[in-house]
């Protein structure tokens, strides 16, 4: 089942090796918005923007992504949840834990 359009990526990480991989399926199923909570979430949220980016030469290749380190995950959810982006769909984000 594809990830919706809003994600929230519950830290941390138990399988840091997963990171890229889930990256990449966001990129291709167009999520369009990666919420990054808990600690390190700076630190995570920069590894996903790499990922995403890549060399820098698909434009196409875009993910807005936002970190929340001192924030609790409701807070999270209620500002991915209110989040709208550029033509988000009405889903509600899902929360990952890798």
């Amino acid at each position: 089942m594809p990830y919706p359009s809003k994600v929230v990526l519950q830290l941390p990480l138990s399988a840091p090796e997963a990171l890229a991989p889930f990256v990449e399926r966001c990129v291709t199923e167009a999520v369009e918005l990666i919420c990054v909570v808990g600690p390190m979430a700076d630190e995570v949220e920069d590894q996903i923007d790499w990922l995403v980016v890549g060399d820098g030469t698909d434009a196409d290749r875009f993910i807005v992504t936002t970190a929340h380190p001192d924030e609790p995950l409701d807070r999270v959810l209620s500002f991915a949840t209110a989040w709208t982006g550029d033509g988000a769909r009405g889903e509600s984000p899902e929360v990952v834990r890798l």
